[in-house]
């Protein structure tokens, strides 16, 4: 198994499969020499300088190592190639086994708007909006016209937040089609947009799936993805305190119908936008293994990680398709080299201490370890500490215990930042939303905790 990825998550894929008894191949560049996943990996190899353009998203350089290595398998992790349809492609050209969804999968649902369509095929639930891409301000203003306002302007293509515009009236419609669009050609090189309808404060829930090669596709429930700055989730929790077991049973349905439509093969996620009166509405669909996966195995007792490489090896899957009973709650902060008190400025630099914490129902996935570099090339998470409970309050209290017991020092941590949400007494009640983290933000409750 060649891993194509760095941190935390190579590292992961390198236990699972040391559990199952395959030799692992580690990639890195000049920046992670001396990385954890290189160290615990059977055999490693350079694939160039540190910018990830010319290593980390070099397929050529890759696939070079495949075959020194002699790897008949590919796992790509999240980001990076993860999502990557001509990687998925190559591999499969070169008889390379990729540990994910055929390219077609990747390929289908990676454009938004032909992604929302053939939901909409599949009897999925999606956002009121544009049926497809939208060519100009004209067709714009009649979508816009049609469904009301506020709307948001999107990136057909892309994610990470990036490509998107609120707005709340007609006069600035044009404004941010141009911004929207002038964003997603120069993140994705693709500037399409399409038009949905903005639902006021929503909560993000999406739905674990994983599907084999024989037809059968498993749903192990939600997780609840609304703790966000930016659009970006730092805090995730399994299941949500917003459904309850019939709304679970829909999503779930929902999700499977999802991944059905598409023929998908793998670990994947349906997310979902949920309104207040209980609607929800297919988003997007990650076509890869999600950084929050950890929650959904230790609420399902389901090692995801391990189920991916036995599908992609053409096992059958080992957990029921049908409904699956969380048992517990599980809560997962995102650890990253940010200084939340100067507005999340990186904070790069060596880790001189890492003291990890431990007791029951504790689990650290970290991919550093003191004396690590945390370099400005890559993202900014540099581990994950998760929490099971036999309820929310003791997931909660279990956190606040471990994360005053982690210690990090050499770079500034997102940890205050948490203990801050756990603290929170509207999030203790599970009154949370999309934006309750920017409200809190702005309100400076992180300053005054």
């Amino acid at each position: 198994m060649l891993v194509a990825n760095r941190g935390e998550i190579a590292v992961r894929v390198i236990r699972a499969c040391r559990e199952l008894g395959l030799r692992t191949v580690a990639i890195y560049s000049e920046a992670d020499e001396g990385a954890q996943h290189v160290e615990l990996a059977d055999e490693a190899y350079p694939v160039g300088p540190a910018p990830a353009r010319r290593s980390y998203l070099h397929i050529p350089t890759i696939m070079n190592v495949v075959t020194q290595s002699g790897a008949d398998m590919v796992h790509p992790g999240y980001g990076f190639l993860a999502e990557n349809a001509a990687f998925s492609a190559v591999c499969r050209l070169w008889g390379v086994q990729f540990v994910g969804p055929q390219p077609e999968a990747i390929e289908r649902m990676g454009v938004k708007a032909q992604a929302k369509e053939t939901m909409r095929q599949a009897d999925v639930p999606v956002v009121p909006g544009s049926d497809g891409v939208v060519q100009d301000l004209a067709e714009a203003q009649a979508v816009a016209a049609r469904i009301g306002y506020p709307l948001l302007v999107k990136a057909s293509a892309g994610g990470g937040g990036r490509g998107i515009r609120v707005v709340q009236e007609s006069g600035e419609l044009e404004t941010a089609l141009e911004r929207a669009a002038s964003e997603a050609q120069s993140s994705f090189g693709d500037g399409s947009l399409y038009i949905e309808k903005f639902l006021e404060d929503p909560r993000h829930i999406e739905i674990q799936v994983i599907a084999d090669r024989h037809g059968r596709v498993a749903a192990l429930g939600e997780r609840e993805s609304s703790l966000q700055r930016r659009r970006q989730k730092l805090l995730e929790e399994a299941p949500s305190v917003a459904l309850d077991a019939d709304l679970r049973l829909r999503m779930e349905e929902a999700a499977r119908r999802a991944a059905l439509a598409v023929n998908y093969e793998n670990a994947g996620t349906v997310e979902f936008l949920l309104d207040k009166s209980g609607n929800f509405y297919f988003m997007e669909m990650n076509t890869r293994i999600q950084v929050e996966h950890g929650v959904s195995e230790l609420v399902t007792g389901v090692d995801i990680v391990k189920e991916q490489l036995l599908v992609a090896m053409g096992e059958h899957l080992s957990v029921p398709d049908d409904y699956v009973q969380p048992v517990g709650h599980a809560i997962e902060c995102r650890i990253n080299a940010e200084d939340p008190l100067q507005d999340f400025r990186p904070s790069p630099g060596t880790i001189e201490t890492l003291v990890s914490p431990g007791g029951f129902g504790v689990r650290v996935d970290f991919g550093v370890r003191a004396g690590s570099q945390v370099t400005s090339y890559y993202d900014s998470m540099i581990g994950k500490l998760m929490t099971w409970g036999r309820t929310r309050p003791e997931a909660i209290a279990r956190m606040r215990r471990a994360l005053t017991e982690m210690r990090i020092e050499g770079v500034k941590t997102t940890i205050p930042l948490h203990l801050a949400i756990l603290e929170d007494p509207e999030f203790c009640a599970g009154n949370i939303d999309i934006n309750f983290l920017e409200r809190r933000l702005a309100a400076g409750f992180l300053q005054q905790g």
